[in-house]
């Protein structure tokens, strides 16, 4: 019991010194010891090394676009523009357009979180890479070359706890940068000498409490069952995470943040954040703060802010009821708009031999594919950027022989990023057509 009482005690001590970091659950031990938690912080990187490095940025909405407004009728280049497609006209050789990809799960709201995994955070426990996202497996390969390996941006507000888009290797959510002002203080306002002190302490501290808990997972590892032996060893996985983060955010603790040319913006809810948030991601990659970052649009997308009186969420269960309709795709419509202007903001930066577009693959889509009905078929996918063939509209089957799994166009992606890898999610291959100019 006295072992047991200690490793509870230094639970919270943990908390307290910032790393939201608990052994799990050992049943074998008892029911009613140790709570299961685990929450790795960031990890930062090195100066960067290559000039004209690959980038990735992945935007998701978490209640999908209205599917008739969305999807033209013709496949192909002559494909017609929708009332959801005419914002990104002017980038129509620049992004291709995917219908019929999917991950096959089920779930509706409860499903969406897949999105960039391929697979829900229930089942990951029997994935080889459990349901680590497309950006976070892009990231563990960055290393020390950019401050912050990936910048994950969204809302909490919300439907089923806020952004759920980004998981780790470990199972842990990515908890999101919520404003401009974060995301801008985070990329560009230098630490004072104090607090620049305070945090060598904390780098010290932390090192110190790992290797206490470390010690603390041994010294059970004998007493344990099969079970929760596997468990221990997450916890282990999960231990040398946190490590790793706590060495990147040593290198750069002394390294100046880059001049970011603008004022510092303010926070005035996600609906006029929106297009701050997508410049400041822009200047994120243009100074090569990193290479990879996310955005989810979910529940904190105010209606009320366009003039739409109706919630967002409840707009995209319209019951087929015309003026609900109509009001969703208004919405949807703004969102279409402001990642037009994003692509066209990333054309305007010149990057070497070429734009930030060219050298930056954006994947634009939903992990819900029809919100009235709660289905996660036929995704709405689109890929930007990144020096590939674009400019057209490709359907793959969504059932049969020639079904594919959306983590195919995730695998080529990676391979895209330079990942040597054989398999990413669910895939069963790269997917078939996709080319580089």
């Amino acid at each position: 019991m006295a072992q047991t009482k200690s490793l509870v005690g230094r639970r919270f001590f943990l908390r307290a010194a910032g790393i939201n970091l608990a052994l799990p659950i050992f049943d074998s031990l008892s029911r009613n010891v140790l709570s299961s938690g685990l929450a790795v912080g960031a990890t930062n990187a090195a100066a960067a090394t290559n000039a004209r490095p690959a980038r990735m940025v992945c935007i998701g909405n978490a209640f999908g676009f209205y599917p008739p407004a969305f999807f033209p009728q013709r496949t192909g280049k002559d494909y017609e523009l929708t009332t959801l497609l005419e914002p990104v006209a002017q980038h129509r050789k620049d992004f291709t357009l995917y219908a019929g990809l999917d991950h096959g799960v089920k779930g509706g709201h409860f499903a969406v979180h897949s999105f960039l995994s391929g697979v829900r955070a229930i089942d990951a426990k029997g994935m080889p890479e459990g349901n680590i996202t497309l950006d976070q497996r892009a990231a563990e390969t960055v290393g020390g070359a950019t401050r912050f390996p990936s910048l994950t941006v969204g809302s909490e507000d919300g439907l089923h706890g806020g952004c759920m888009m980004c998981w780790t290797r470990s199972g842990t959510r990515i908890p999101p940068i919520q404003g401009p002002r974060e995301l801008f203080r985070k990329l560009f306002i230098n630490e004072t000498e104090s607090d620049r002190e305070q945090t060598r302490d904390r780098f010290r501290l932390q090192g110190s409490i790992l290797d206490a808990v470390n010690g603390d997972a041994n010294a059970l590892k004998g007493r344990l069952d099969k079970r929760d032996r596997e468990k221990l060893d997450e916890y282990f996985t999960s231990v040398r995470d946190v490590e790793k983060g706590i060495e990147l955010r040593k290198r750069w603790a002394d390294v100046p943040k880059p001049k970011a040319g603008m004022d510092e913006p303010e926070n005035k809810g996600l609906v006029s954040d929106i297009p701050v948030l997508y410049d400041l991601i822009a200047l994120a990659l243009q100074t090569d703060s990193t290479r990879i970052a996310t955005f989810e649009i979910a529940g904190g997308f105010e209606a009320a802010a366009l003039g739409v009186r109706k919630e967002y969420h409840g707009l995209s269960h319209h019951g087929q009821v015309q003026e609900s309709i109509d009001l969703l795709v208004k919405l949807e419509k703004y969102q279409m708009e402001q990642f037009s202007r994003f692509l066209t903001k990333l054309r305007a930066i010149d990057d070497g031999d070429g734009n930030l577009l060219k050298h930056t693959t954006v994947l634009f889509g939903s992990g819900m594919g029809n919100g009235n009905a709660h289905t996660n078929t036929n995704l709405p996918i689109i890929l930007a950027g990144g020096a590939y063939k674009h400019g057209e509209y490709k359907m793959f089957p969504q059932s049969g022989p020639g079904k594919t799994q959306l983590s195919n166009l995730f695998l080529s992606m990676l391979h895209k990023f330079g990942l040597e890898v054989n398999r990413f999610g669910l895939s069963t291959g790269t997917l078939r057509g996709l080319e580089t100019a």
